[in-house]
């Protein structure tokens, strides 16, 4: 099946030979050191496969303006560059919608009315973790689904719409934590408030892009094995992940903009070295440049063990 056909091409040069690798940041404010080592790591796995490297702005929920252009000016400043097309999100919802009604046509999408108050209260499945969604809606007869849906409407809302899977394990390998596994419940494709979620939208526009390698923080390697049955689902051979521990603060907690100077440009007016803490706590030497840590890079170098960034007084 054509997947660029069935889910709108994304325009500019055709996907390299060799694939392409991706960074795909969400525009809510700064990159912090921790997006930045991510994005730099993401970039080496491209070039150094000799993969594209490609930019998608994740706009379709938090937003903060101005946040999409500073994180593609830091992403200059530091030197690395990216390959045309640049992808918003929010630009593709037809492709979405296209990828949600091939569902729908074979069954695999159902109405969900369901809070999320609801869903906590609900026993959960026998081996299903906590919080998973335990299939409330999934088998409601159609005079059933005409009285929920009714009963939202009045309230303003509208259903939910969830694949409909069994609840069982699905697979996914990753290059540095090997076989992810996870329950593969029924996940919510569009929410209640019609916006599309993250994992049909990245499984779509990482098909659609010719994307076949995806570095991104292990924060979300359990999510890689729902996507890469969501793709198989679609038609879309699923990528290659690697999932690169994160960078937490001195507390042990994920690092975040309330841990101090911790963006580009508040750590380069202290005069802090960023290039070189991201080489070194990635397993090398102080890198100085892109090219230079490309020159150096191998991904079997790389640390397995999260770095831990107290900012500069």
């Amino acid at each position: 099946m054509d997947t660029t056909t069935v889910f709108g091409p994304i325009e500019g040069p055709p996907p390299a030979a060799h694939g392409a690798g991706r960074f795909a940041p969400s525009p809510s404010g700064d990159l912090h050191l921790g997006n930045l080592r991510t994005l730099v790591l993401a970039a080496l796995f491209a070039r150094a496969s000799g993969r594209a490297f490609r930019w998608r702005i994740e706009d379709l929920d938090r937003v903060r303006a101005g946040s999409a252009e500073s994180q593609l000016a830091d992403a200059a400043e530091l030197g690395i560059d990216w390959d045309a097309p640049l992808v918003v999100q929010s630009e593709r919802t037809a492709a979405y919608e296209a990828a949600l009604a091939q569902l729908t046509e074979r069954g695999e999408v159902f109405e969900c009315y369901c809070s999320r108050k609801d869903i906590q209260a609900a026993p959960t499945a026998p081996h299903a973790p906590p919080g998973a969604y335990p299939g409330t809606c999934r088998d409601l007869d159609e005079d059933e689904r005409r009285t929920a849906r009714a009963a939202l409407a009045e309230a303003g809302r509208q259903p939910a719409l969830r694949l409909r899977s069994s609840l069982r394990e699905a697979r996914a390998h990753d290059a540095l934590l090997g076989t992810l596994t996870a329950p593969l419940d029924d996940f919510v494709l569009r929410r209640g408030d019609g916006v599309f979620a993250y994992n049909l939208t990245s499984v779509v526009d990482d098909g659609a892009a010719g994307i076949d390698q995806v570095v991104r923080g292990d924060d979300l390697a359990s999510s890689a094995p729902r996507q890469a049955d969501l793709a198989a689902r679609l038609g879309i051979e699923p990528p290659a992940y690697a999932h690169v521990p994160l960078v937490l603060s001195a507390s042990g907690a994920r690092l975040a903009k309330r841990d101090g100077a911790v963006t580009l440009q508040e750590l380069r007016a202290l005069g802090f070295d960023v290039w070189g803490w991201i080489g070194r706590s990635s397993g090398f030497g102080a890198w100085g440049s892109f090219a230079e840590a490309l020159g150096e890079f191998d991904p079997a170098r790389l640390v397995r063990e999260p770095a831990v960034f107290i900012p500069p007084e």
